[in-house]
């Protein structure tokens, strides 16, 4: 069975839109572009994808001077088979123009630029535009790819047409800090379950009441996962601040993986690990997708439609699966 075949039943946004890179991604590191220290540890360390942040880890007096370390960075570290971005500062800003073009001008190691709190697809198209004429000038045939900070409610309202708005636009990241702030939570502890967010049962028989909790991030979660899904994006989990609890990160981690994401922000290098673990496949899954390729393969061949494998009734749907299982392994053994 053809890849193409099964990719465009499972996208159909890939029929209309040119192809976009496959990145891994399970885990995307922040390195704050002014931590010269950070960088060179960051290219050696595990994290799939770095970016290098110019905006909330940056105060304004330093923002032009952490713009020449991202471009320096760039240029003169070995970022291996990293996918590298830099956070630039919002388009509300004094400096997110120069840091598009500086940076895409002056770096051909950039694959993607990251833009913090995209409200609309505008937002996007504009990027895209710059991005577009300094490749020309550059001539160098690099095309720089974009992902967004999904961050606010305008966002979340608008996800859908975000998604929809460039063919250059390759992952959407729940941004869990400034998302709390535009709708009014406050809660320090970004990324973690609210104790609020609760359900409280009947009494029972010994008089008791059980009390559940929920995740309140999961609408904005939800619908971005979906979102990325439907255009052909991946969807990428957002920060988890606690970075001394590293089970807290690991389920946070775990709920997204649930929800059809497909990797998560470290903002600390011992977080990184547990992505890249959560969001490798196991090696149950792994040997079970083979199996189940094994036995349609071999159904085939007998001119059978479906299969039993271990109790289970296996067809053309969950082939899909299988494949995309092995595509991954693939992909997570070319990284290394």
């Amino acid at each position: 069975m053809e890849e193409t075949n099964l990719d465009s039943r499972d996208n159909p946004m890939r029929a209309i839109t040119p192809d976009r890179p496959v990145r891994l991604q399970r885990s995307e590191l922040a390195v704050p572009a002014i931590r010269e220290d950070f960088l060179e540890k960051a290219a050696r360390g595990p994290a799939d994808t770095i970016f290098l942040d110019l905006e909330d880890a940056v105060p304004p007096e330093l923002k032009l001077k952490a713009r020449a370390l991202a471009i320096a960075g760039l240029n003169e570290i070995d970022w291996g088979n990293k996918t590298v971005a830099v956070r630039v500062n919002g388009l509300d800003t004094p400096w997110a123009l120069h840091d598009i073009v500086d940076v895409a001008e002056a770096c051909p190691r950039l694959d993607m630029i990251l833009l913090p709190k995209a409200g609309s697809a505008f937002d996007v198209r504009f990027v895209e535009t710059i991005l577009a004429s300094v490749e020309q000038n550059r001539g160098d045939g690099k095309r720089i790819g974009i992902e967004v900070l999904i961050e606010t409610a305008m966002g979340v309202a608008n996800v859908e047409d975000i998604a929809a708005s460039s063919p250059r636009l390759e992952a959407m990241i729940f941004g869990a800090g400034d998302y709390s702030l535009s709708m009014g939570i406050f809660d320090a502890r970004i990324g973690a379950p609210s104790s609020n967010y609760r359900v409280l049962g009947d009494v029972d028989e010994s008089g008791g009441r059980a009390l559940h909790w929920n995740d309140h991030w999961h609408f904005a979660k939800a619908r971005i996962a979906n979102a990325c899904r439907a255009y052909g994006l991946r969807p990428i989990d957002g920060p988890y601040v606690d970075i001394g609890d590293p089970e807290g990160y690991r389920n946070a981690a775990l709920r997204g993986l649930a929800l059809g994401f497909e990797g998560k922000w470290a903002i600390h290098p011992s977080q990184a690990p547990i992505a890249n673990e959560v969001f490798t496949p196991s090696a149950e899954v792994i040997a079970s997708a083979q199996k189940m390729i094994d036995a349609v393969a071999d159904a085939q061949a007998r001119g059978v439609g479906a299969v039993s494998v271990d109790g289970k009734l296996v067809d053309m749907a969950m082939l899909k699966l299988a494949d995309r299982i092995t595509r991954r392994m693939q992909l997570i053994s070319e990284r290394g």
